[in-house]
């Protein structure tokens, strides 16, 4: 009885998050900015890595769990490479002096006058 508990809480569990990676894939498309969509992929990664660690509870499969830990690393260096990436294009856009970023554009007019 209590199997069929713990197995009802993991599928349920298992379900949440995939309509939370959902919801984050979307936030990661729509963005409005790269800080954001940056943010999404991370928590993609981390609700992925949760997802395989509650399937391998579900399947009891250890081997599972060395996926979860490969996965992480693949998740962190992503999301390092991907702020490289925007720290490098902001610094493009700041040198050239075109920033989409509204407050940005405010302190510029203010340093102009």
């Amino acid at each position: 009885m209590y199997e069929k508990i713990y197995h009802g809480f993991l599928l349920a569990g298992m379900l949440v998050l995939a309509v939370l990676i959902i919801f984050c894939l979307l936030r990661a498309v729509l963005g409005p900015r790269i800080a954001d969509r940056v943010v999404a992929v991370n928590m993609i990664g981390t609700m992925t890595i949760t997802e395989i660690a509650m399937f391998a509870l579900y399947l009891r499969e250890s081997y599972l769990f060395d996926v979860c830990l490969i996965y992480a690393m693949i998740s962190f260096l992503a999301v390092v490479v991907l702020t490289k990436i925007y720290g490098g294009a902001y610094q493009e856009r700041k040198i050239k002096g075109t920033s989409y970023l509204k407050y940005e554009e405010e302190d510029q007019e203010v340093e102009d006058l």
